[in-house]
């Protein structure tokens, strides 16, 4: 079925951005959100790109696959003929396929590589890297096919939120630096799609203090640069608490006896300052989920896998994103 012809869904139309670039602090989960909306966005038959630019084969490690090469390749199915498919993008990789593209260098460019040259421009020149990951991306989100998209949405696992308002305005800045050729039309045309209604930019966050005040500065920052912010993706939240609930001595005691466990002070003693704490921390996470709140960023909170996440896992959390609106 051609790409203009697949069936819209919910999560097609609640998330009806075509790149979704996914930010976060190191050890929210981003990659995980990344995996989980890409099927999310796949339900009803479509079919969608989940892209990594970092090295860090996240992406096959969490699906339990053979490393990513630089090439697109089927990765998974949905239950109701949904396709992910999936694509490390390389800086050294992407530049040969440039020099091909833009100067015909196939055989030329090839012997660069050998010669160390390529390794040699990304080193000095930092934020060709940058252009050259974007720019592959943006191809991947525009590319059609007798006038069909190819991908419905593509979902990037970006850079974190500490260095993903640079990584997306590269271009940009790449574009009014660069006089005229191809460094510049296609840099040009990557801030474009950036700052489009095509593009949205997701950030995931715990609900601790320094992933939620990371993702307080980036949101700021990424509007000051004219980017769209999609969602604040608030993950590993866990049940609320019932308000004012304490839960006292005896009927922890009472407890213990009825489950045929030890009920003698020590221990009751130790669960009290257990609970006690757990009110504590949930009173934070309640704090927190306001500073959020006050961002008038659309919020949505995804459940904490206790078993970590698996396949299993990621089709919950797909669940959750399309319930979350």
């Amino acid at each position: 079925m051609g790409a203009a012809q697949r069936p819209a869904d919910r999560a097609g139309t609640e998330w009806p951005a075509r790149l979704h670039v996914v930010t976060g602090k190191g050890g929210t989960g981003k990659t995980s959100v990344a995996a989980a909306l890409a099927l999310a966005l796949a339900a009803g038959g479509r079919r969608t790109l989940l892209v990594e630019v970092e090295g860090r084969q996240g992406i096959a490690q969490l699906f339990g696959t053979d490393p990513l090469p630089y090439a697109e390749r089927h990765l998974a199915d949905t239950a109701d003929g949904g396709e992910v498919w999936a694509l490390t993008v390389d800086a050294e990789e992407a530049l040969l396929e440039y020099l091909d593209m833009f100067y015909k260098l196939g055989a030329a460019g090839r012997a660069l590589r050998k010669l160390g040259a390529i390794d040699f421009a990304t080193t000095i020149a930092p934020g060709l890297r940058d252009v050259l990951l974007t720019g592959k991306v943006k191809e991947a989100t525009t590319r059609t096919v007798e006038q069909r998209r190819v991908y419905d949405a593509v979902v990037l696992d970006a850079p974190p939120t500490g260095r993903i308002a640079r990584f997306l305005n590269v271009t940009a800045e790449t574009a009014r630096l660069a006089k005229v050729g191809p460094i510049k039309t296609q840099s040009e045309g990557v801030s474009v799609l950036l700052r489009s209604p095509m593009t949205a930019v997701h950030v995931v966050t715990l609900l601790e203090e320094m992933p939620v005040q990371e993702t307080v500065d980036a949101i700021a920052e990424l509007a000051s640069l004219g980017f769209g912010v999609g969602r604040v993706i608030v993950n590993g939240t866990r049940p609320p608490l019932p308000a004012g609930r304490v839960v006292t001595e005896a009927e922890l005691t009472r407890g213990l006896r009825a489950a045929g466990l030890p009920a003698d002070r020590r221990t009751v003693s130790g669960l009290r300052d257990e609970a006690r704490d757990q009110a504590v921390r949930r009173e934070l996470e309640d704090s927190l989920r306001a500073d959020l709140a006050e961002l008038d960023v659309p919020l949505v909170e995804l459940p904490l896998l206790p078993d970590g996440v698996d396949r299993a896992g990621l089709d919950e959390l797909a669940a959750a994103l399309v319930q979350g609106d």
